[in-house]
């Protein structure tokens, strides 16, 4: 059974690799970010902060298109809210972990996801996956396994949390291709701050009231808003630009080629949190994670060959 009913959508592979490389480099950056901002702020705070910085420079961007006022209704359509409670539910997974997992080890959990999309694109779409596209999903996923190495002592508990992001984050790329195909870029970014910003002004209001009894959890989860200086300022604005780039870049990602396509130039996304990891926070990937990161590297080009 499948939830597809749009007959013919583009393919534009080369539009979408371009698209997602672009989309993932600024979500390595905003992550990098919101690890080095989790020690002063929460992440409620963040997130209603950086969408309300954000939803007006959109509805500016809506402004210079035409049918505005369509582009502003189809972001609280069913569908496209769905896809936005998905990728918040992305995002609180995939942040639970990251104060204290290497940004590195937290992309590789979360870069299971490609996986999750191609067997989805099969199952839900009827967009058939090809053998150099499982051959490049395998290598990709190969190198995740020597990155996360499940059953040694290196493994942590929380990878799984990532792991779970990686679902939900392919949910909603199964959604934005099948069901969201005509919805502006746009058009589903404001949906994703809308979104954004109602979870965090209610999660905010929630541990107002039970702050006494949440101690357990850490303080990015659950601490009170923290007063803002110059530079927790500066950082909510750049992360609004960020999350206005990358709200259209990953739409018009997935909506341009087949999501197994997109899937595996995703996988980029592991190299650039890497490189983010190193020269932020002196994280050194070992040469096991190396070879995990040119496994990861081999898949792409499986797929730029075929």
């Amino acid at each position: 059974m499948t939830i597809s009913t749009v007959t013919s959508r583009p393919d534009n592979p080369v539009t979408g690799a371009c698209l997602i490389v672009f989309a993932v480099f600024l979500m390595a950056l905003q992550d990098a970010i919101i690890k080095y901002a989790s020690s002063d702020l929460t992440l409620w705070q963040l997130y209603v902060l950086r969408s309300s910085l954000a939803l007006p420079a959109l509805a500016v961007i809506a402004g210079l298109r035409p049918n505005t006022r369509a582009a502003l209704a189809a972001a609280t359509a069913r569908w496209v809210t769905l896809r936005s409670c998905l990728l918040v539910l992305m995002y609180v997974s995939l942040y639970a972990a990251i104060p204290v997992l290497p940004l590195s080890t937290l992309a590789a959990g979360f870069y299971t996801g490609p996986l999750f999309i191609a067997m989805l694109s099969a199952m839900l779409i009827g967009e058939p996956v090809n053998t150099r596209g499982w051959l490049a999903v395998a290598t990709g996923f190969s190198g995740v396994l020597l990155i996360i190495r499940p059953g040694t002592e290196e493994f942590s508990p929380l990878v799984l949390l990532p792991v779970l992001s990686g679902l939900f984050y392919a949910l909603g790329a199964i959604i934005t291709r099948d069901r969201c195909q005509h919805d502006t870029p746009v058009a589903l970014a404001i949906s994703l701050n809308l979104v954004l910003l109602v979870t965090g002004a209610a999660v905010s209001l929630v541990l107002l009231a039970w702050q006494p009894g949440l101690t357990l959890l850490p303080p990015f989860l659950s601490g009170t808003w923290a007063a803002m200086t110059v530079r927790e300022c500066v950082l909510v604005t750049v992360l609004a630009v960020l999350i206005v780039g990358i709200g259209v870049g990953l739409a018009a990602a997935y909506q341009a080629a087949r999501p197994v396509i997109i899937a595996t130039f995703d996988y980029s996304y592991l190299i650039f949190s890497t490189i983010f990891g190193f020269v932020l926070f002196a994280e050194t990937p070992d040469l096991i994670t190396v070879i995990g990161m040119g496994l990861i590297a081999g898949a792409g080009l499986i797929v730029v060959r075929s």
